[in-house]
């Protein structure tokens, strides 16, 4: 997959557990998870706007696109 979805690192140097962000967010756990591990298939905007408001970063910060092609090349 091309879309990779940092959420975990950013948690991370909130140091924000889940639970913690799916409070703030008003999110469920199992929801938050999908994303978090990079098995959700789509994002609405209103809800990495949440996500961005409560952990102060941007967009960016949580997602990132990897050519595929460029990663199995350099490989």
């Amino acid at each position: 997959m091309a879309i990779i979805v940092n959420l975990d690192v950013v948690m991370a140097k909130r140091k924000m557990s889940l639970n913690e962000l799916s409070e703030k967010v008003g999110l469920t756990l199992a929801n938050l998870s999908i994303l978090k591990t990079g098995k959700a298939k789509a994002i609405r905007f209103s809800t990495l706007e949440l996500i961005c408001n409560v952990l102060e970063c941007q967009p960016g910060d949580i997602l990132e696109y990897v050519d595929d092609q460029q990663s199995t090349i350099t490989r």
